[in-house]
């Protein structure tokens, strides 16, 4: 195995903090969702952390199938939403859809199958966070 990079992060007061980095390229408040605190939500932060991973996903997916994109124009938009049931107490879902300029809907789609099969962000929460998959706006159903 080979570590291809080691990140480090840290939040002090939870959610209505501050978050750093030890490299101090992170240095910012946090606020809880929904607020109008002067930071950013952790649910933010993750959206942001995994439409880029999963973008990143799709780029290099689509030159493994020789699908030719717009690979500077691939935009992923995800949306994090935080529940509370009594029974399973917080959770999150997540809604992700992809944009991918120059490709067919069914490529789109293709690519964002294999893509949530490959990202790292999807991987780490897969069986335990709800994602919904959407191609340009339709939903799609990912390969299990």
């Amino acid at each position: 195995m080979t570590v291809l990079a080691t990140e480090q992060a840290a939040a002090t007061a939870g959610r209505e903090g501050k978050a750093s980095s030890n490299n101090g390229k992170i240095d910012f408040n946090i606020s809880p969702p929904g607020s109008n605190g002067s930071g950013t939500s952790p649910e933010q932060l993750f959206a942001a952390g995994y439409a880029a991973c999963f973008g990143q996903a799709i780029k290099v997916i689509a030159k493994d199938f020789d699908i030719k994109i717009d690979a500077d124009n691939v935009t992923v938009d995800i949306t994090v939403e935080l529940h509370k049931e009594d029974e399973k107490g917080l959770f999150l879902k997540v809604a992700l859809d992809a944009d991918i300029p120059g490709a067919s809907q069914e490529d789109v789609e293709k690519l964002v199958a294999k893509a949530h099969d490959t990202c790292p962000y999807s991987k780490a929460i897969r069986g335990n966070v709800d994602v919904t998959l959407q191609a340009g706006g339709a939903e799609i159903k990912a390969a299990a």
